[in-house]
């Protein structure tokens, strides 16, 4: 048997039914604060395209620039593609991820992998043969 998932104590069917006013004491302070000085106009958008893809009146893959929208419990089931510099990345979001931001979940900075040096680039590459 899988354990159901609990958020405060509630499970995702009552946290659906709260106000945004409910939610937001549920939170920490940062995404509290966040939610206190309202949305911004993309942010709007992205809710309202959420909202007619779980109505099954937008496809399901909503693609997003934006990263600074905390994830609410009306965002549960959508998989958003979600901008990190470069490529859209695939987010699934689910129970576990409410309350957190949404770019928590796409690392836009990846890891260098350094090859050899350019011809000209030290001093140092004039010893290095070129194959």
């Amino acid at each position: 048997m899988a354990k159901e998932f609990l958020f405060q104590g509630k499970k995702i069917e009552d946290l659906k039914k709260l106000t945004l006013q409910e939610i937001m004491v549920m939170l920490p302070s940062r995404q509290r604060r966040s939610l206190k000085r309202g949305f911004s106009e993309g942010q709007k958008t992205l809710l309202k395209k959420i909202e007619l893809a779980q109505q099954g009146k937008l496809k399901k893959t909503i693609k997003t620039h934006i990263r600074n929208i905390v994830i609410l419990p009306q965002m549960v089931g959508v998989l958003l593609l979600v901008h990190r510099g470069k490529e859209f990345v695939p987010v699934k979001i689910t129970d576990e991820m409410i309350g957190h931001y949404l770019g928590e979940f796409t690392y836009n900075r990846s890891r260098v992998k350094h090859s050899a040096p350019g011809i000209g680039a030290t001093r140092s590459s004039a010893a290095v043969s070129v194959k």
